[in-house]
């Protein structure tokens, strides 16, 4: 399972569920070579916990914690009668850059403070604190870089599951 994020300019790309599914399974093809160069991130099945990390701020009166892994809409043409495959999300350029403006100013220790605890004891008994942390601190890195680059270039966020 992953969370597989793409920044593209408004005018490269189409709000249609169709069409984004195409685009995220070409981008997904070169995902390394996308991450490179800081145009694509992905988190492997640790995103429903990133994403609930930083729900937590949101009780601290954070604004826009639900922005960087599940905020936006799904696109134009998403079917309404099954769960759409892939599942796709569409972060427009203003919520982009509220997401960036989030991950800079929200505090990792704080939100680890909060609910790390409870995310090592979800991982099991094989694993340790500090390498949990480790782990989201890197996936928290990594979404500060992609959303701050995506809303410096102005760029939507596409957010397709991988499952």
């Amino acid at each position: 399972m992953h969370l597989h994020l793409r920044a593209a300019a408004e005018s490269d790309i189409r709000d249609d569920h169709d069409w984004l599914a195409a685009f995220m399974n070409a981008a997904w093809d070169v995902i390394e070579v996308e991450h490179a160069a800081g145009v694509a991130d992905a988190i492997e099945k640790d995103y429903g916990r990133l994403d609930e990390l930083y729900r937590t701020a949101a009780g601290a009166g954070a604004t826009d914690a639900e922005l960087p892994v599940f905020g936006g809409r799904q696109p134009a043409g998403a079917p309404t009668d099954r769960y759409p495959d892939p599942p796709l999300i569409l972060l427009e350029p203003a919520g982009v850059t509220r997401a960036a403006a989030f991950l800079a100013t929200v505090s990792f220790d704080a939100l680890w403070a909060r609910l790390g605890g409870r995310i090592v004891t979800s991982m099991g008994p094989d694993w340790d604190d500090a390498t949990v942390r480790e782990m989201y601190e890197t996936h928290h890195r990594s979404l500060r870089g992609f959303y701050e680059r995506a809303a410096a270039a102005g760029h939507a966020v596409i957010k397709a599951g991988w499952f």
